[in-house]
């Protein structure tokens, strides 16, 4: 599967989509309502981030996203769970940077196109991983995902990273509109983000997956009528 540019790349966490929540499956059926919403309004990849969910439960959830988009230009990918991502029909995994090689888990591939992605932190990541499929870069500008004092790699890195391998690489870190724009200016393949798709109110900065996608596209292709 191709992964489309400039791409809109959805990271998942249903604590933050659902703090108040009493029961894991209340999380689940509201995150999979609000991924619902996503794929509606376009989004192109959707990574299912969910590390404490029990694998039984992460299983049922990426089976019927995978479900549901299928026939559809989306990308659902499992983050670390290489072992999920092949059994629930998934379009492929991402590996952490501390993950294992990508030639490794490509060998798990159950069928061409199968998607490995991975996360990289500097140029010298970008050009070690460029067999993967994609890079996730990052943390590119100051994230509340992460805390107080945790290191900003900057557009300049980015733009590094990005002119170190021909393999796209995608943009994580306080990602806004605006910011996306700039992002795609020094190279990146697209943008990458958690807060900014969830629900208005929900985090600082978040306008809500339809409206998210919307204007991440727009600042990217500088074409309002491209969504």
């Amino acid at each position: 599967m191709t992964i489309a540019r400039p791409c809109v790349y959805l990271v998942t966490s249903r604590r933050l989509l659902s703090p108040d929540a009493r029961t894991v499956n209340d999380e689940v059926a509201r995150l999979e309502g609000w991924l619902e919403e996503a794929i509606t309004a376009g989004v192109d990849v959707i990574q299912v981030r969910e590390p404490d969910l029990p694998g039984s439960v992460l299983h049922r959830l990426v089976s019927a996203l995978a479900a549901k988009v299928s026939g559809a230009h989306v990308a659902i990918v499992v983050n670390d769970r290489a072992d999920v991502a092949v059994t629930s029909g998934a379009d492929g995994v991402h590996l952490r940077g501390d993950g294992p090689p990508v030639p490794l888990v490509r060998a798990l591939a159950p069928r061409p196109g199968w998607i490995v992605g991975r996360s990289v932190h500097d140029a010298t990541d970008a050009m070690r991983h460029g067999m993967a499929d994609y890079l996730l870069f990052g943390t590119v500008f100051p994230s509340a995902s992460k805390p107080a004092g945790a290191p900003v790699a900057g557009i300049e890195a980015l733009q590094r990273a990005a002119a170190a391998t021909a393999t796209p690489v995608m943009a994580i870190g306080g990602i806004t509109p605006e910011r996306a724009a700039a992002c795609v200016r020094a190279g990146a393949a697209g943008v990458a983000a958690i807060a900014v798709f969830l629900p208005e109110g929900c985090a600082p900065g978040a306008l809500g997956a339809t409206r998210a996608v919307r204007a991440l596209r727009t600042a990217m292709t500088g074409d309002s009528t491209s969504f």
